[in-house]
């Protein structure tokens, strides 16, 4: 769990990772997730950071060098959330109470297991809330993830 007692605490999912990593046809995308990617309370997970290298290899065609590399920045800079048994199944009582998608439902759980209050993912319900946790979709006009 991490300590909330300097304000908020947000997860960001690898879409946002990956738009900050590879510039995409949408330049605005890119700098407002360049922008989200500098906040000081980032948590993320391995899952998180799999997704992001293999994607970095396919898309960008990172070297596996590069990719040592971001992943040491990773767990330097962000905390980074280990998926264990109770992040499983709690991503299963997500995916049966809330019809997300297994690995949406992964990221939710870690996010609930690091008790962010904000996720930020391009992905999934804009402004639902679980918990404590919102999910914020910053390309939809609403500035409140950042």
């Amino acid at each position: 769990m991490i300590d909330k007692s300097d304000g908020r605490v947000c997860f960001i999912d690898s879409n946002i990772w990956l738009y900050s990593f590879i510039i995409s046809q949408d330049i605005n995308k890119s700098n407002i997730s360049r922008s989200l990617i500098q906040r000081d309370d980032i948590i993320i997970s391995t899952q998180v950071i799999n997704e992001v290298c293999i994607n970095l290899i396919r898309k960008a065609h990172f070297s596996e060098k590069d990719i040592q590399h971001l992943i040491g920045n990773f767990y330097e800079r962000y905390h980074v959330i280990e998926i264990n048994k109770e992040i499983i199944h709690k991503a299963s009582v997500i995916r049966e109470h809330h019809n997300f998608s297994f690995w949406d439902s992964h990221i939710l759980a870690s996010a609930l297991h690091a008790n962010a209050d904000i996720l930020i993912s391009e992905d999934m319900q804009n402004n639902f809330t679980i918990q404590q946790l919102t999910i914020i979709n910053p390309f939809n006009g609403s500035r409140d993830g950042k």
